[in-house]
């Protein structure tokens, strides 16, 4: 794989790079660099795997796979056949909403045909979960997106294997919203007793009825790493390298770092064991100024016994809060070149207002799941705990 500039756009003072790893330049990029960013646009693992074989290409061929799936990315890139321009949004043709039936009916498509793949349809999410972009009809009703139209949200339909899925990610969510840390906005959501999560995404800026789109990309993508290594066990980045990252890349580095460590300690907290270097990204405004993105995919993996406790990437040298100390919150201070005591103060600050929430009866769509009343439990315990290691 090759990506290059067009002369246009390096001519263009206000075209931004479409990643922090491939700054403009007139010299073309070669496999190494390129790779990583484009491939990391694409679904991931048995979802990658089915869609492929829905399309009759190879899983590991990603410039066919953009070119079938890349209408619809993360971030604000489409991609298109060179013979023929991208279709232009119509916002004024909304589409119809999809009814009860139809929205079950695509639960099961999307089960056999991530991203819908061979449907004529053309999106494509990083990850490894069942997931589908969308947009909402006037009534607020999932509707397929019209060809060349930006989607607005994203639908996860709740898996068989994780009962309560959908609520635990709905729970966690709101939760970081009341604690005072920017995520994205999700609503749990149930048909013909099938719970799903909408996600409004916070890479779409809708502004009197058109909708435009923002660019994003998550850390493995900016650190250059492809996503069979985003587990830092794989060889993947660890907190060092993503805080180096936002150092390096963020317009005011100093609050964007410390709006990371909050991100971190509370996935640390939750027990999200899943928070790896595609769980967080850069998101670069409409005004041109680069940012952390909303947080998002935060689940309390913790709530399942038989998946791992070991979290994605080491605070210190501990992967596990029951191996976690004073000197291990130590540790991770360095590693993010922040202040311990800053970190003791914002770490215990947090876990007092998470506390707080969940014990002031917080409400959240599908709190009544009995699955959210054990979460909440499990999270207040892992709170005390880490209250506990940071006290002076």
């Amino acid at each position: 794989m090759q990506f290059a500039y067009s002369p246009a756009w390096l001519e263009d003072p206000e075209a931004p790079p479409v990643s922090v790893r491939l700054p403009k330049q007139q010299d073309p990029f070669g496999d190494r660099i390129a790779k990583p960013f484009f491939d990391g646009l694409l679904p991931e693992e048995w979802q990658r795997e089915a869609a492929a074989r829905a399309l009759g290409i190879s899983s590991g061929n990603p410039f066919r796979l953009l070119k079938t799936l890349g209408g619809d990315t993360a971030g604000a890139l489409t991609f298109w056949p060179d013979h023929g321009a991208g279709h232009a949004e119509d916002a004024n043709n909304s589409p119809e909403g999809l009814s009860d039936d139809e929205l079950v009916q695509l639960f099961d498509r999307m089960a056999h045909r991530p991203m819908l793949a061979g449907e004529g349809r053309r999106y494509s999410l990083a990850g490894a979960q069942s997931k589908l972009p969308v947009v909402l009809d006037g009534e607020g009703r999932v509707a397929l997106a019209r060809p060349g139209q930006a989607t607005t949200h994203i639908i996860k339909p709740e898996p068989t294997r994780f009962a309560g899925l959908a609520a635990n990610e709905a729970f966690c969510l709101a939760l970081t919203a009341s604690v005072g840390l920017e995520t994205a906005a999700a609503e749990w959501r149930s048909v013909k007793g099938r719970p799903y999560l909408l996600v409004r995404r916070y890479d779409r800026v809708i502004e009197n009825g058109r909708t435009t789109r923002l660019h994003q990309e998550d850390f493995a993508q900016a650190l250059g790493v492809m996503s069979a290594k985003k587990y830092a066990s794989d060889g993947g980045p660890v907190f060092r390298d993503c805080f180096a990252l936002v150092r390096n890349a963020a317009t005011d580095p100093e609050r964007e770092v410390l709006k990371l460590v909050d991100a971190v300690l509370f996935n640390l907290i939750i027990g999200n064991a899943n928070a790896h270097a595609k769980n967080f990204s850069l998101l670069r405004r409409a005004n041109g100024t680069i940012v952390l993105a909303p947080l998002y995919d935060l689940v309390a993996t913790a709530a399942w016994p038989e998946l791992s406790p070991r979290m994605a990437m080491k605070y210190g040298r501990a992967r596990m809060l029951e191996d976690m100390s004073a000197g291990s919150f130590e540790r991770f201070a360095a590693d993010a070149e922040v202040e311990f005591g800053s970190v003791r103060e914002r770490g215990l600050a947090l876990a007092r207002r998470m506390m707080k929430a969940i014990e002031g009866g917080m409400v959240t769509p599908g709190l009544e799941d009995p699955h959210v009343r054990r979460l909440m439990d499990l999270i207040l315990d892992r709170a005390g705990r880490v209250a506990l290691n940071l006290q002076p």
